[in-house]
This record gives C-alpha cells, sequence and structure tokens, in this order.
C-alpha cells in the first residue's frame, strides 16, 4: 500500500510509471497521424512495448521496498503531481497489459480495414490504446484529482467501444451506459470537491494524514463513494451493464467487463484504504457487502434465466463484481480501521481472476457466435464437437470463476473464508459458498448444452481462426493458474494459504459448489434440457417437479425485478437511497 509519509523524491526506476502511460498514448496520437491504413500496425508495435513495461514494473517494484515514485516536475505535492505504484498497482498493470494483448490477438482479424466497413477497425485499436492509457493513470496516479481525470477518460473511451457496430439498440445501450456514467462523475467530483475545500489538497499520501471525520469529510465520502458504485455498475446501480456488454463486439465485451469495470473499483479502494481508512465505519462497509451479496443473487438468477449466451455472460459480471465487495466487512481490525491485509488480498485476485476468465468467456462466446452464427443457448447442442478449442476456452474460465484449484477465485475465496473466521462474520461465508453455487450453475448450464447432441448437422458460416481461440485460451489458462504465482511480493497473502487449495479438504470444496450448482442450473433454467427426452431426465422431474415450478417462479419475480431496477426512474432512486444510507451510516459511526 501507498506510504503514509509524503514522497519526496523520483525513485530509481519511477520513469517506468510515466512509460506506462506514455507510451499507449503516443500510440493513439501515431495512429491518428497515420490513418486507417496503419492503425492495426501501430497497435501492434505498442502493445509488446506496454507489456514489457508492465513486466519491468513487476520486477523493479521488490526491488524498491515496494514503492515506485516518479514526481511530475520534480516538484513534490502538493505543489505538484506525483505518481506512485505499490504491489497492487503493479499487479493491475500486469494484468491489464496481459487481457489487452490476448484481446488484440483475438480482434486481429476481424478489426482490419478490410474485414469491416466505415471506421469501425479504426476506431477500435484507438479506443483500446486510449482504455488501457486510463487504465494505466488509474493504477498509478497519486492524488483524486488526477484519478478523476483518468477516470472521464476511461468513460469516454469506453462508451464507444459498445456502438461499434452502429445497431440502434447498441446506440441506445451507449447512452444509456454514458449518461448513468456521468451521473457517477458529478457525484465524484462534487466529493473531491469539498475534500480540497476542506484540506488543500487532493495528493492521496498527504489526504490521508489531514482528513479527520468532519461533517464535510462524510459526506464527501458517501458521495464519491456512490458515483464509483455506478460507475462500478454495483446492483442495484447496474442500469447500464446488461445491453452495453452484452451488445457490444466480442473483443469490446472483453475489454468492458474485464478490465473497464475494475477501474472505478480500484479508485474505491484507494478511497477507502488509502485516503479514508478509519472514516466509512464498519456499518458502511456492511452496506457494500450487502449490496454485492443481492448482486451474486439476482445476477446468478437472471443469468440462469437469460436465452442468449453474451446475455448470461453478461448477468454473471453484474454478480461477479458482488464478490468483490464483500472483502470490505472483512479488512477492518481491532481498531476500526480498514487494513492491506488477507481481506484486501483477497479482493483483488478476485478482481484478477474475474478479468482474465471473464475476458476469455466473451473471446469464445465471440468465436462460438462467429461460427454458428448465433449465440442462442438452446441451440448450442453439438457445438463442443463443432468448435472444440472455443468451447474449451469456455469451460476452463468458467472452471477458474468457479474456484476450481489452482485459479486464483479459490485462493481468493480461501482467504476470505479465512478472515470470516478470525472477525466471526459467519454470514459472509454462507454468501461466498452460495456464491460458487450460483456461478457453477451457469456454467455447468452453458456446458450442459454444448455438449449435448445436435438435433441438425452443424454447418459453421466460416472457418475460425486458431489465434482467435488460442487467445481466449491463454487468458483461460493464466486466470486457472493464478493460485500458484508467488504473490507475497505484491499482495499481503499468508504463505500456508497456498497450500490450502490441495489436499482431501480441497476437494471436498470444490464438489460442493459443483454439485450444488448443476441443481440450481436445473431449478432456476426455465429452458429444455439436451437430455430431456431420456427416461432418467423424465424421472428426475418427476420428483423435483413441484420444487422446480416454485423456483421458476421465483426467477421470474427476479426477473421482473430486475427489469424494473433497470428503468431510470428507478436507478435515480437507487442512487439516491444509497448515497444516504452511505452517508447516515458514516455519521452514525463518527
Amino acid at each position: 500500500m501507498l506510504p503514509s509519509a509524503p514522497a519526496l523524491a523520483t525513485t530509481s526506476a519511477g520513469f517506468l510509471l510515466v512509460l506506462s502511460i506514455v507510451v499507449p498514448v503516443a500510440g493513439v496520437l501515431l495512429a491518428f497521424t497515420l490513418g486507417d491504413r496503419y492503425v492495426r500496425q501501430v497497435a501492434f508495435t505498442v502493445i509488446p512495448v506496454g507489456l514489457a513495461i508492465a513486466a519491468a514494473v513487476l520486477l523493479a517494484l521488490p526491488r524498491s521496498d515496494g514503492l515506485l515514485i516518479y514526481l511530475l516536475g520534480a516538484w513534490p505535492p502538493p505543489l505538484g503531481v506525483a505518481l506512485r505504484a505499490d504491489g497492487l498497482s503493479a499487479v493491475m498493470l500486469a494484468t491489464t497489459a496481459i487481457v489487452i494483448c490476448a484481446v488484440a490477438v483475438f480482434a486481429a482479424t476481424d478489426f482490419r480495414p478490410a474485414a469491416m466497413n466505415g471506421r469501425a477497425p479504426f476506431a477500435f485499436w484507438i479506443l483500446l490504446l486510449a482504455i488501457w492509457g486510463a487504465l494505466n493513470t488509474i493504477f498509478v496516479g497519486g492524488d483524486l484529482f488526477t484519478l478523476y481525470v483518468a477516470l472521464e477518460l476511461l468513460t469516454f473511451a469506453a462508451v464507444p467501444l459498445v456502438s461499434l457496430e452502429g445497431r440502434a439498440e447498441t446506440l441506445q445501450a451507449a447512452l444509456r451506459y454514458l449518461l448513468f456514467a456521468l451521473l457517477g462523475s458529478v457525484l465524484y467530483l462534487l466529493g473531491t470537491a469539498l475534500l480540497y475545500g476542506l484540506y488543500g489538497t487532493l495528493d492521496i499520501v498527504l489526504l490521508s494524514r489531514r482528513v479527520f471525520a468532519e461533517p464535510g469529510a462524510l459526506i464527501a465520502a458517501a458521495l464519491m463513494t456512490t458515483g464509483l458504485l455506478a460507475k462500478t455498475a454495483l446492483f442495484p446501480l447496474h442500469l447500464w451493464l446488461p445491453p452495453a456488454h452484452a451488445g457490444a463486439p466480442a473483443p469490446a465485451s472483453a475489454i468492458l467487463s474485464g478490465l473497464v469495470v475494475k477501474g472505478s473499483f480500484f479508485i474505491l479502494l484507494r478511497l477507502w484504504f488509502n485516503v479514508l481508512p478509519g472514516l466509512p465505519g464498519f456499518a458502511a462497509a456492511q452496506l457494500l457487502a450487502a449490496l454485492g451479496a443481492g448482486a451474486i443473487v439476482v445476477g446468478s438468477v437472471v443469468a440462469l434465466r437469460q436465452e442468449r449466451l453474451k446475455l448470461l455472460i453478461a448477468y454473471s459480471t453484474l454478480a461477479q463484481i458482488g464478490y468483490l465487495f464483500l472483502m470490505f466487512p472483512l479488512a477492518f481490525n481491532a481498531s476500526g480501521q480498514l487494513e492491506n491485509g488477507p481481506a484486501l488480498a483477497g479482493g483483488l485476485l478476485q478482481a484478477i481472476s474475474h478479468a482474465t476468465a471473464k475476458a476469455a468467456m466473451f473471446l469464445a462466446v465471440g468465436s462460438i457466435y462467429a461460427g454458428l452464427g448465433h449465440d442462442r443457448i438452446t441451440g448450442l447442442g453439438g457445438v463442443a464437437r463443432a468448435l472444440p478449442l472455443s468451447v474449451l476456452a469456455f469451460a476452463l474460465g468458467g472452471a477458474a470463476l468457479m474456484g476450481i484449484q489452482p485459479s486464483g477465485a479459490s485462493l481468493a475465496k480461501e482467504l476470505l473464508l479465512q478472515e470470516t473466521t478470525r472477525t466471526g462474520q459467519w454470514w459472509w461465508a454462507l454468501v461466498l459458498q452460495a456464491g460458487g453455487m450460483f456461478t457453477s450453475a451457469y456454467v455447468v448450464l452453458v456446458l450442459a448444452h454444448a455438449l449435448g447432441p445436435s438435433d441438425r448437422p452443424i454447418a459453421l458460416t466460416g472457418p475460425t481462426p486458431r489465434s482467435r481461440d488460442m487467445a481466449a485460451l491463454a487468458l483461460a489458462l493464466c486466470s486457472l493458474l493464478l493460485g500458484l504465482l508467488p504473490w507475497e511480493p505484491y499482495l499481503p497473502i499468508p504463505s500456508p494459504a497456498a497450500s490450502k487449495l490441495f489436499g482431501i479438504d480441497g476437494l471436498v470444496k470444490l464438489l460442493l459448489p459443483v454439485l450444488g450448482g448443476a441443481t440450481l442450473a436445473i431449478l432456476l433454467s426455465p429452458w429444455p434440457h439436451p437430455l430431456a427426452s431420456s427416461a432418467a431426465w423424465k424421472t428426475l422431474m418427476s420428483v423435483v417437479a413441484p420444487l422446480r415450478r416454485s423456483c421458476l417462479v421465483l426467477g421470474s419475480l427476479f426477473e421482473e425485478a430486475d427489469d424494473v431496477l433497470r428503468q431510470w426512474s428507478a436507478a435515480g432512486i437507487s442512487l439516491l437511497l444509497v448515497a444516504l444510507l452511505l452517508a447516515i451510516l458514516m455519521f452514525a459511526a463518527n
């Protein structure tokens, strides 16, 4: 985490932080200069350089006592602006670079000037580099206003990705995204202005030493938190997420789901853990986790009722975002301060695992859609034989999200479960276990259809380039093997945590969510199962038919509630209520 004292000098490897921002931005400017014809070549020149810079930051950080600093213009804060990178920044820089690289390989055949009409290829590569530069600025930014500027650049680069194909429904989804994100920006900027007026600085380190529990600071914290929740699309502030992620082209969906929502979440971590570690209070943290639990349940149930595969994965993203917020009440120490401990490490590991796995799943679905010409779940029969690598990438990405060892999600879940025991908050352990079952449910549902028989021979609409499947497969494997990496130099992970991933205990922890997920898929999915004509299936249905009917009614109620919450009036009321509740709980705690 960031130091308690202000940075007074640039570290020896601090220039890497500047390069991590300058290189993608230079790529954008160069692409504009050279035009459509060379934009893809510019992107594929910049991407390896950016990947090397992220790797260099990872290698340099342990040799710099866990912190890299660069003072712009050699002026220390508050007169100047500092760029800082700690372990959290380094792993997010590396994750972003890996996902961007894989998405670029996948998109190379689709987004080339000869493959599409209009300016879509040019726009895609420009926006990809712009998103990369904005995210890197968020990860190394040292003051709240720099983070605001980077967050706005990220929003204005991400919104056009939704509507690249120019269809009416994607334009509507992009507009909803833009307007709701701007509401979040207004709240964040109001809070930032309040803090600057109170303390005369927005530098994260200086502000953490000056801020204390007074009304202005608490109101600023509530406003900024609510604005960031809106941009992260935490339930019930998810007005824009499902149509935006489901309607965008597959590479754009992978970036939106895997990376873009992590930008606002990372700023929220900086705000709560670095700027205001003692202000929000335990009750406000419980509220965030409760909203996360609501996201897990509602997102998962509605995902199981989707007919289209991309919409299922979009609602899965809503559910997985909820996981990220379960760490907040688990991160408090005995003195009521948020600390840089296993709970924070578990939450960030979950974010990294989700970024790689969900990007892999969206890319795999993009290949399936291109091959079949549709993404209807009930029409996936036989696709595993026709597109084996695409289905394998989807399965491995889903397995990583389910928490199969040694995935990053498995290690993250183990860390969070340990913290529920340490803090005595057993109810969040129940949510974690239920979330694992729900994740298994929609993965098992899709694989059951994909591995099932086909009513008619599958005629692919065209050849699927091997490079696309390999890009998705590489990301899925990355997520599946994250638990084996040496995280100790960057995240506060106890060394015994990784060892608990294996053994009989680990096998039981794996079987429980898989079996529970299969049961939930049978009870909550309204679509006919590929084995519906078999005698064994008919016997099973005769036993569970009353319970299944009740579950289907419950699922339809969840779906109707989701439709209501995604109306503008309900979303606006939800935004105000979340801000009000956070402010009340923060005032009560202080």
